[in-house]
Order: C-alpha cells, then sequence, then structure tokens
C-alpha cells in the first residue's frame, strides 16, 4: 500500500511540475531558455529561439 501512494504521489509531482511549462516563443520561455547550456538545446529549441527571441516574431495563435 506504501509503494502506491509513493508511485502515485510522484506521478502526480511530476504532472504539476510538467503542466506549468511557458508557451513555446513567448516572453517567459525565452528568459527559461537563457538559463539552459546551449549544449543542452534541441534542434527545434535552437531555431525556435532564433525565431521568437532573437528576431521578436510572435508565435502563432492556436
Amino acid at each position: 500500500m506504501k509503494k502506491v501512494l509513493v508511485l502515485t504521489s510522484a506521478v502526480i509531482a511530476l504532472i504539476a511540475l510538467t503542466g506549468c511549462e511557458p508557451k513555446r516563443g513567448s516572453d517567459a520561455w525565452c528568459e527559461k531558455m537563457d538559463g539552459i547550456p546551449k549544449g543542452q538545446w534541441t534542434f527545434d529549441d535552437t531555431r525556435d529561439y532564433t525565431k521568437y527571441c532573437v528576431f521578436n516574431q510572435k508565435p502563432e495563435e492556436e
């Protein structure tokens, strides 16, 4: 029973933490990316950072 409680708590914590991710291309996302070492960026991160944070294009509304 204790293992189920710990596992459930871990899953809920993971969902809560990933649910607060800033929208790609927003000012908050650009600031977050500034804090991540460039070597850890994906190709998409680099492309979108250049597009949204360097050239200041606004992300498309969904």
